[in-house]
């Protein structure tokens, strides 16, 4: 079945109230875009809302609505926030640059246009929506290949999220940046992707497991680091080692290295604690949900045997906004 004009070509919205300034672009751009056309800035949000284009080139100087009224109100409707306006405007105008910064706009091309110059920015500020998209849909998938292996087991797809959001915070907390706790929010949902590899009767047994059957268990980790595999993402650098350490134990005793202190990856070790606080407060088949208390009692019985005891520490300090995020993912 071919696909649509629309499914081929990027559609952008271009807005001005002079008919000349319209076929400008419409000459330039026709041949790579589907093109929509306004005249105002009314019709400029019906059409925004009505076929979401990919990108809008919005003049400044119109009747009525001017193209900062309706920047700002396309940056204030949750359907239209995201779409990227590049304002048009003659250089006269351009002392408003600030303005329309301020409102959400992400470009300025100056009248009379330039076709080179429009092509590239028109092509350059969509490329960046590709990215932004591509770097959405990868979280997705990453957090339902981590819910996949939840649901194989006995938790919820909640417990990812909720757990995610906790090592988040307490990477914060232990002094990472930002950027690299957002990072590890995203990569730690893929933590036991290798359950995926383990049969259902050990995954799945109600009673406690024989020691063939916690052998077989504890290749879970292996099997996610085979999984995720080998990539120069950083991201997925990062969950392939926390699939591959997050049991191991802060004495030596863990799995599948017996790693000790700091030779396990702090990522792992922030993810351990993450996993172990809500697994431990959450109610499952096989288990009653413990308290926040007696939880937190237990990571401090844990510190320096599981646990690395500072990390307990910065946890139970941040308990308030782990809490928030315990009643907003709750079961």
């Amino acid at each position: 079945m071919p696909y649509s004009d629309r499914e081929v070509r990027p559609t952008l919205l271009i807005v001005d109230d002079e008919p000349t300034n319209l076929q400008v672009l419409r000459q330039i751009l026709q041949t790579e875009y589907r093109l929509l056309f306004a005249r105002d800035g009314h019709k400029a949000l019906e059409l925004a809302r009505s076929e979401r284009p990919d990108l809008i080139l919005l003049d400044v100087m119109m009747p009525g609505m001017t193209g900062h009224e309706a920047c700002a109100a396309l940056k204030g409707d949750p359907d239209t926030r995201s779409i990227p306006v590049i304002f048009v405007t003659a250089l006269a105008e351009t002392d408003n640059e600030a303005l329309g910064f301020e409102l959400g706009a992400v470009d300025y091309i100056v009248k009379p246009v330039s076709s080179p110059i429009v092509k590239a920015r028109v092509r350059n500020h969509l490329s960046l929506v590709r990215m932004d998209e591509l770097i959405e849909s990868r979280m997705q998938i990453i957090e339902r290949l981590g819910r996949a292996a939840e649901y194989k087991d006995n938790e919820t797809g909640l417990h990812v999220i909720r757990m995610s959001h906790y090592a988040q915070t307490l990477a914060l907390a232990a002094g990472w940046s930002p950027a690299a706790a957002q990072e590890l929010l995203t990569a730690a949902p893929m933590h036991d992707i290798g359950k995926i590899g383990i049969p259902d009767h050990i995954l799945r047994k109600n009673g406690p497991l024989s020691p063939e059957e916690w052998d077989v268990m504890r290749t879970h980790p292996r099997i996610g680091a085979d999984i995720i595999g080998e990539h120069p993402s950083s991201m997925l650098r990062l969950a392939r080692e926390i699939a591959l350490h997050h049991h191991e134990k802060w004495d030596g005793s863990g799995y599948p290295h017996k790693l000790q202190g700091e030779d396990i990856p702090l990522a792992a070790r922030i993810v351990s604690i993450a996993d172990v606080f809500d697994a431990l407060t959450t109610a499952r088949p096989y288990k009653h949900a413990w308290t926040v208390e007696d939880a937190v009692v237990q990571l401090q019985k844990d510190k320096g045997g599981h646990f690395d005891a500072h990390l307990v520490d910065l946890f139970v300090a941040a308990l308030p906004e782990i809490l928030e995020i315990r009643e907003r993912w709750k079961e």
